[in-house]
């Protein structure tokens, strides 16, 4: 196997905004804390000293020692739970919805980013300590996300009523997904590995996130990767007096409409939020689902459910059963700040987009801002794959341009003949400078009938290239339709590969090789796309 990396062209990965974070626009720094880069962790490292409790370092080591304590788990996640009790521990963050068997390949990547930079903050500041969080979104109540996955061309899918948050769905009815998809694996060293990884998770769990946990921690807890489900009581009782704030201020609103006009004000007034900000923006929690909280009047209403409390009877349940409390897109990124010692936060580019709305709410409550880094992307393709494009004529890179301008590509590069047809553009240009010298000396009126013959002229070449281009194409057609069939397999449904394949998938061919290789190849300060030929 293979790994390098290559610059691709920002624009074709990422949104302006995410751009402009990268190559760190000046509009944009009111809106972020530090560029992600390793000298500026050491004053977020003292910010964060500063600011985070005793109280809540020493619940955070008991919730991790009370939820790895029946579990298999590697000595480096017990010894990073240890070292949490260290006021010179730090952690590292990503976070991820509870995707059925991992999901997209790229929550594989937003780990090992997070399990990397670790790695490589040790080495700048030896005597801190630096532990890689992953954050379930257990919370989360879009399960139709999350109920299916694709295993080479075969679609996979859980069938289940969801009530409540989908941590908590219980996993009787997984059953028959996951023998079917069993059924469907080989009886290779590899297909046999993916079995003991199911056994041992989602058939011996008893709901989504316990799973989560086990499947996750068999995959890297040997890196010493932490996965924490927040959706518990202790946990937020830390969190009650934000709780409070929210239902008596509503602060996120506020805090975050004005980022968001600020950002339309004097970084770009064609700027579109990521997500839209709740007059509240709290969940209530019963058994049977996950439920907005609404202010109506001095009457709080609980949407859908006909409960409705005032300010002091809702205060009252805070204050008895915080678990019932759940905040959403928009608060949850505060929670994980109050609850953990953390310095940066990891995720993809639409993540980050969302987090660049936050930062005035994290100042109206003093809390520290995380630094905020774009996971690493990868291209994962066969030998088999890198001979077909090597006697195409074509590069990687070419790939990740539309499939219009890779044809146009090929055509020209293939063709016999030159199709560009712009050195008869340049001699008709100069002949018409000749005639409108002429006009200008005899008769001005004559200057819009030149004008109009010189468009007339250039709007033919433009035809008739088009045309050579066209039936080019078509004598070419077996070559472009090869070149297709490639880009498809490594771009599915013009997406990135990451957002569509599945860990398994590529666990199938590669084996337990994988993810070593990405931890030995990827460098989470890297902008670049990572390449890795199998």
């Amino acid at each position: 196997m293979q790994a390098h990396s290559i610059p691709i062209d920002l624009k074709l990965r990422f949104s302006k905004l995410i751009n402009d974070y990268l190559v760190e626009d000046k509009k944009l720094k009111l809106y972020y804390s530090h560029p992600p880069r390793l000298e500026n962790f050491e004053s977020q490292i003292n910010q964060k000293k500063a600011s985070f409790k005793r109280e809540t370092r020493d619940l955070l080591t008991t919730i991790f020692e009370d939820q790895y304590r029946n579990l298999k788990a590697p000595k480096r996640v017990l010894d990073n739970i240890d070292l949490l009790t260290s006021e010179n521990t730090f952690t590292v963050t990503t976070g991820h919805q509870l995707c059925l068997m991992t999901g997209p390949l790229y929550f594989i990547y937003k780990i090992i980013s997070t399990i990397n930079l670790c790695g490589k903050l040790k080495e700048k500041y030896p005597r801190f300590n630096f532990i890689p969080i992953y954050w379930m979104a257990s919370e989360d109540h879009d399960f139709d996300e999350i109920n299916s996955f694709k295993f080479q061309e075969k679609k996979f899918q859980w069938n289940q009523d969801l009530i409540g948050p989908v941590g908590k769905l219980p996993l009787d009815k997984l059953k028959f997904t996951l023998d079917d998809f069993e059924s469907f694996l080989g009886n290779n060293n590899e297909a046999n590995q993916i079995r003991d990884l199911i056994k041992n998770s989602y058939r011996e769990s008893a709901n989504l996130s316990e799973a989560t946990l086990k499947l996750v921690n068999q995959l890297f807890g040997k890196y010493g990767l932490l996965v924490l489900e927040p959706n518990k009581k202790d946990l937020k009782k830390m969190f009650i007096n934000f709780f409070k704030k929210e239902l008596s201020d509503q602060f996120s609103f506020h805090s975050i409409e004005k980022q968001i006009n600020n950002l339309k004000d004097n970084y770009s007034k064609t700027y579109s939020p990521q997500v839209n900000p709740r007059n509240i923006n709290l969940f209530y929690l019963l058994p049977e689902g996950r439920y907005r909280i609404e202010k109506n009047d001095n009457k709080f209403v609980v949407k859908d459910t006909g409960k409705f409390f005032s300010e002091n009877e809702l205060i009252d349940q805070l204050e008895k059963c915080p678990e019932r409390f759940s905040p959403n897109v928009i608060l949850r990124p505060l929670y994980q700040e109050v609850l953990l010692p953390n310095l940066c936060y990891i995720g993809g580019a639409a993540e980050i987009s969302y987090w660049l709305q936050l930062k005035t709410m994290f100042e109206k409550v003093e809390v520290p801002f995380p630094l905020l880094l774009v996971r690493n992307s990868v291209l994962l393709y066969s030998k088999k794959q890198a001979n077909k494009l090597k006697k195409l004529g074509i590069e990687i890179s070419d790939l990740f341009y539309s499939q219009k301008a890779l044809d146009e590509k090929k055509v020209k590069q293939a063709s016999s003949i030159d199709l560009n047809l712009e050195h008869l553009k340049i001699v008709l240009n100069k002949q018409f400078d000749y005639l409108k010298s002429l006009v200008s000396k005899t008769d001005k009126s004559f200057e819009g009938a030149v004008n109009a013959q010189e468009k007339k002229q250039i709007n033919g070449i433009n035809k008739l290239e088009k045309r050579l281009l066209k039936a080019q194409k078509k004598s070419l057609s077996n070559q472009i339709e090869r070149i297709r069939n490639i880009r498809n397999q490594l771009f599915p449904d013009d997406e990135f590969q990451e957002r569509k394949l599945n860990f398994f998938t590529v666990y199938n061919e590669i084996g337990e090789n994988f993810i070593p290789l990405l931890i030995e190849s990827l460098d989470p300060l890297d902008i670049d796309f990572n390449l890795i030929e199998f």
